[in-house]
């Protein structure tokens, strides 16, 4: 029995139009969904054949026909047809050229709005996944730093003004951190992912004997969708994958601009690895850390992403319409930037080299032991305002003498606090500044210690 190419049958008496067919095809990018519609198809005809609708022989002729389809793709020896829309069509259509009628029967109780869903939610639920592992080996490269930079011991800032002096591990746990929430984000969003919307067919279900929730349990989903409605125009999940590779982008810029900012000669804390840098056309000095600007760059383009999507489903109405044929290309997009930005961060990050004379040597710049004090002060029964505003004299005196706060002779402290003993002197200067901390989760040596031996158990464990 010959038909019309699969895309322009049933009801249609002639052919689209050639600039339709340009306009209107998908598979120039959807056909990155190969493996899942191959995947998903098999899956679908599974159950057929365990409800009646399929013979065994039948399901088993049509599954070992999308193998060969599915080698023929990955070997890149399958010819995809604009004229056949997307890259569904282009497999059924395959599946028919070999199998004659036997081939159509793999579209019963299946809509490819159902289908595309499925092949889009099996995808985001691998991307995630590769995601998920970069940023382990992320954590890890950053976990590694700890036990290299041991000791040693940075500024902190606020406003891009010196704070408080913190250990260099704590700065590397504090992106172990940011990279963790990440993942926990990314993983709560596989609970809406990971739901099944195959058998909801176009958009009300199907009146065949299909069993929707043996296909969820060969896909390796949680559940089937509740709601056939809901289901064939839902892309909740593309949006919070695409919001969850945001948040990893913009932690990414975050780190990427102070380590633009630490390698400069005006900061000169870090020397970046030189075969991670460029140089410039027509200044021979030049060592410039382009990898870490694109990062940077690159994070607008995620978040660009996120944005078209966001704009592309404003308004839609219940099930499904064709603008959803444009959520791919941004959430590809956002997924290929993301991994090769994660990519360039886990290769940066051990090999990066600390300036630790060039660090130390200005360290007891900016008064870091300030807030310390300020708290040694409390700690004897001074209020807070009002030991604020007697450090804050004696950082003026400091300041008028070009001296540490640890240089200050003892008068000039009794002559703002009329109680000071040489006792104040144990908690001046940064590395008795650092060593007093004591709170949970602060930069307190001890402390340190206990959360990089946590990290190391959780991520080993992993």
């Amino acid at each position: 029995m010959n038909q019309s190419p699969l895309s322009r049958s049933g009801v249609f008496q002639s052919g689209p139009d050639e600039l339709l067919q340009r306009f209107s095809q998908s598979v120039s990018f959807d056909c990155r969904l190969a493996a899942q519609d191959i995947r998903q198809s098999k899956a679908h005809v599974q159950m057929l054949a365990t409800v009646g609708l399929l013979t065994e022989e039948e399901a088993t002729r049509i599954q070992q026909t999308l193998d060969q389809i599915g080698r023929e793709i990955q070997e890149g020896r399958f010819q995809f047809r604009t004229e056949l829309e997307d890259v569904h069509m282009n497999i059924e259509q395959a599946l028919i050229d070999r199998l004659g009628d036997l081939g159509r029967k793999l579209h019963t109780a299946r809509s490819r709005n159902d289908q595309v869903s499925t092949d889009l939610r099996l995808w985001c639920r691998e991307a995630i996944g590769e995601i998920q592992r970069l940023l382990r080996e992320l954590q890890r490269a950053f976990l590694s730093r700890c036990d290299q930079d041991a000791g040693v011991i940075l500024p902190a800032y606020t406003h891009l003004q010196r704070a408080q002096p913190v250990l260099a591990a704590h700065y590397w746990l504090a992106y172990c951190e940011r990279f963790q929430r990440d993942r926990q984000r990314l993983q709560d969003a596989l609970a809406r992912v990971n739901q099944c919307p195959l058998g909801t067919a176009a958009l009300a279900g199907t009146s065949l004997p299909v069993d929707r929730h043996l296909v969820a349990r060969l896909l390796e989903f949680q559940a089937p969708t509740a709601n056939s409605l809901d289901s064939s125009g839902d892309r909740d999940f593309v949006l919070e994958t695409a919001f969850g590779f945001s948040m990893v982008a913009l932690h990414l810029s975050g780190w990427a601009e102070e380590w633009i900012l630490w390698s400069s000669v005006e900061f000169g804390f870090l020397r970046l690895p030189e075969a991670l840098c460029t140089g410039s056309s027509i200044m021979p000095q030049k060592v410039n850390p382009d990898p870490l600007e694109l990062i940077r760059g690159k994070a607008a383009r995620v978040v660009g992403d996120l944005t078209t999507l966001l704009v592309l489903l404003k308004g839609l109405p219940l099930a499904y319409n064709r603008d959803l044929q444009e959520d791919k290309p941004p959430l590809f997009d956002a997924f290929d930037t993301l991994r090769d930005c994660l990519q360039i961060a886990a290769a940066a990050v051990p090999r990066a080299k600390l300036d630790r004379e060039r660090i130390a040597a200005g360290l007891e710049a900016g008064y870091l032991d300030a807030t310390t004090l300020m708290e040694y002060l409390i700690a004897r029964g001074v209020p807070q305002r009002v030991a604020h505003h007697a450090v804050g004299q004696l950082v003026r005196r400091a300041m008028q003498q070009k001296v540490p706060l640890k240089e200050l002779p003892l008068e000039e402290f009794r002559a703002v606090w009329p109680e000071a003993d040489p006792g104040v002197y144990e908690v001046l200067g940064v590395r008795r500044a650092v060593e007093a901390f004591g709170s949970y989760g602060s930069t307190a040596p001890e402390q340190v210690q206990q959360q990089i031996a946590r990290w190391k158990k959780c991520l080993e464990l992993e």
